[in-house]
């Protein structure tokens, strides 16, 4: 796995899906394992142009379409540094699992990643979603 900075979300997505890329023989689920681009800084026109096409504010970073313990999937907002959720990202997670799905708040892409390993391969021994992944 190549150096990644990590001080930024970015850069710990980045790390993130190396991480998966090199696990995903071990969990093949890993393979669909997909960011969703609604973050980041973009000038005026082409923020108005994704939301005519539907992004929204709050969606949570990382998704994962695997059905595990009783959820239909994995959502994983992504934080770095000092960041916290704003009210939307806090809504979506709250919406999202009372829907069945496991949600949580992860700071780094490695508590990403232990959050990932359990959801897939020990499912039973999840705390209860919707919180900050310890």
């Amino acid at each position: 796995m190549r150096n990644f900075k990590v001080d930024n979300e970015s850069g710990n997505q980045e790390a993130l899906f190396a991480w998966a890329a090199c696990n995903v023989g071990r969990m093949p689920e890993l393979e669909y394992l997909h960011h969703v681009p609604n973050g980041g800084k973009r000038d005026k026109a082409t923020a108005v142009a994704l939301k005519r096409r539907g992004v929204k504010a709050g969606v949570p970073d990382i998704s994962l379409p695997a059905v595990r313990g009783g959820y239909h999937g994995l959502y994983i907002e992504l934080k770095a540094g000092r960041n916290t959720t704003t009210k939307s990202q806090e809504r979506w997670l709250s919406y999202l699992n009372g829907q069945g799905y496991y949600t949580a708040v992860c700071y780094g892409w490695r508590k990403a990643a232990e959050l990932i390993e359990q959801y897939l391969l020990c499912p039973e021994a999840l705390p209860v979603a919707g919180g900050q992944w310890p």
